[in-house]
């Protein structure tokens, strides 16, 4: 079942040189974003670039958020990943999604354009109010155990 979200082409290239966004299989849940970009571009070894793909969406809905995430295959080849872990476009953002990519290797990265370079999520958002309290009504096994207190595996 698809639901329907508006996009808009801000880079000619997208559609044209640069396949528009797809997902790769009927079971993928995120489609492919790539490099919209004229020329190759270098990220150096330990540095990060942004690159736009020519697109924008506009949810419409608060109860969605789309999420930009690396791509395995780059992470693991390349060293090449969304720069903060995953990109958060809230709902109400209309413009060009951007990609920050970081590139930890050792080696300098070229993208070329139309590369595929992340992966883009809908997912659905709960917002919470915070009832700020001195003690928390409920215990629990775990407490304020963290960072390994649960064991080594």
């Amino acid at each position: 079942m698809f639901r329907r979200i508006e996009a808009r082409i801000v880079n000619d290239l997208l559609g044209k040189e640069v396949p528009l966004p797809t997902y790769a299989t009927d079971g993928s849940a995120a489609m492919d974003l790539r490099a919209c970009i004229t020329a190759a571009l270098t990220i150096p070894a330990g540095d990060r670039k942004l690159i736009p793909t020519g697109l924008a969406i506009n949810m419409t809905d608060p109860g969605l958020v789309a999420i930009v995430a690396s791509r395995s295959g780059l992470s693991l080849k390349h060293h090449v990943h969304v720069a903060q872990g995953i990109g958060v476009i809230d709902s109400d953002y209309h413009g060009e999604i951007g990609v920050i990519l970081a590139n930890s290797g050792n080696e300098d990265y070229v993208v070329q354009p139309g590369d595929r370079i992340a992966q883009l999520m809908f997912q659905p958002v709960v917002q919470v109010a915070l009832n700020f309290v001195d003690n928390f009504t409920t215990e629990t096994s775990r407490g304020q155990g963290g960072f390994g207190s649960t064991g080594k595996n």
